[in-house]
């Protein structure tokens, strides 16, 4: 996350000058600390212009700001405050710091509170150093609940996290992103799709998450020519939607489908085979939904990674090259047998993206729709969101948000990360996931 310098600490000067006026309030515990933060997130910042103790160098800074309220201005990017934990304190050269985690509604930082004598000294972010919140289990309850699959004569292996209740609840199914996956879509040492279920469960809202098709039948899926992303995602997540219905604490007209990634790009697919179902969705989420085609994404992501690397060796340069090289024949797809394989997917997977446009699919549906989409994000990027954008931007139905400082799997993180992102335990944003519950009870709450 791009650091936010707002008052500088001068650790350097040796003998610092303060001003204070007669009678200002010094910071002299965490308490106080945490109460300054409060106030200068609140509503009502520039009480803090005379009622406390702060040093010549940070009145001259503020000043400049037009007061406190400039100064909580400076951090408007962060959204509002929403929880302060406890703080680490650290005594640096006289200087005294509370570094408190935060949690904002659109992001998660550390701010780190400078004093010197009692007087606010700087003020500056580090990235988020606490927990995210855990939703507690008595928030919810899961059972197995395994989705037929007709085609191979066979189940995928599910999870339905409800709330603690009698119900009926309203409901959303998950849709992976591309390549196999588990249900809760694992990425290294993030679970976005956990994360979610948890998250919405505790907030009153059931979830169905399941173990994509390729994740459970890979080796039969391999043999499989005909194999497409109906096949792969569409079909399933029409079934899991009538699945959904038949449980007792499920109500059948709050349903919503989610989709990642790919799983977003083929949501107005989904919704167009809804439309021949007993049961349709009430509504739909695309988080980082990729709107460009998928090779072109392969590429981008190709070039990116391999920009973070101080050296490429040769053997890595090679496989770069015969990726590209297989990308290209994609350019002349009837000139090639069913059976050919491009980038571990054979021509009928291909020709079938080839022919699917999500944007003008997306045009058709016609419930409620939110889309999100991280900044910080290197494999779907904010030109695919502009895509978005531009083609039902200005559609009443359509809700669209961007969040700084949030990668692929909208936990913290920098482009610049590469895949080393998910080498972290972090977990979803919690602003995300009270984002797209407050979007599922307006939308449900008409029922």
């Amino acid at each position: 996350m791009k650091r936010i310098l707002v008052l500088l600490l001068a650790l350097t000067l040796l003998t610092p000058v303060f001003a204070q006026a007669e009678g200002p309030r010094t910071i002299e515990s965490a308490e106080d600390a945490a109460e300054w933060i409060s106030i200068l997130f609140g509503d009502a910042p520039e009480t803090l212009d005379s009622g406390w103790a702060v040093t010549e160098q940070v009145q001259a800074s503020v000043a400049q700001l037009g007061g406190m309220k400039g100064m909580a201005r400076v951090f408007a990017s962060l959204g509002s405050l929403v929880k302060i934990g406890a703080p680490n304190e650290i005594s640096i050269e006289g200087y005294q710091i509370y570094q408190f985690p935060c949690v904002f509604t659109l992001s998660s930082v550390d701010l780190m509170l400078v004093l010197e004598d009692g007087a606010v000294a700087g003020l500056n972010t580090a990235p988020y150093s606490g927990q995210p919140e855990e939703a507690s289990e008595a928030d919810f309850e899961e059972i197995g609940l395994a989705l037929p699959v007709a085609s191979l004569n066979g189940e995928l292996p599910g999870t339905l996290t409800l709330p603690r209740g009698e119900g009926p609840f309203p409901a959303v199914v998950l849709i992976h992103g591309s390549g196999p996956s588990d249900r809760d879509e694992t990425l290294g040492l993030v679970k976005p799709f956990r994360d979610l279920a948890e998250g919405l469960a505790a907030r009153g809202i059931a979830v169905y998450r399941f173990d994509k098709r390729t994740y459970v039948y890979g080796q039969e899926i391999m043999s499989d020519i005909s194999f497409t992303p109906v096949e792969e995602s569409v079909e399933d997540a029409a079934a899991a939607v009538q699945l959904l219905a038949q449980q007792g604490k499920i109500d059948p007209a709050r349903i919503l489908v989610l989709g990642h990634s790919l799983g977003g790009n083929l949501i107005p697919a989904v919704d167009r085979a809804l439309r021949e179902a007993p049961v349709k969705a009430c509504g739909y989420i695309l988080m980082a939904a990729s709107a460009r085609p998928l090779d072109v994404l392969m590429r981008e992501q190709t070039d990116f990674l391999y920009s973070l690397l101080p050296n490429v060796p040769p053997e890595m340069e090679a496989q770069k090259d015969a990726l590209f090289a297989s990308l290209d024949r994609l350019r002349d797809l009837d000139s090639l047998p069913e059976s050919e394989a491009i980038a571990g997917a054979y021509v009928p997977y291909w020709r079938w993206l080839a022919s699917y446009d999500a944007l003008s699919a997306a045009g058709e549906i016609t419930v409620p729709c939110l889309l999100l989409q991280g900044q910080e994000d290197y494999q779907v990027t904010l030109e695919d969101y502009a895509l978005w954008q531009n083609a039902l931007g200005k559609n009443p139905g359509w809700t669209m948000v961007t969040y700084p400082g949030l990668t692929h799997a909208f936990t913290p993180g920098q482009k610049t990360e590469g895949s080393n992102v998910y080498a972290r335990g972090a977990h979803m944003d919690p602003q995300v996931i009270g984002n797209i519950a407050d979007f599922i009870s307006q939308i449900t709450s008409q029922y």
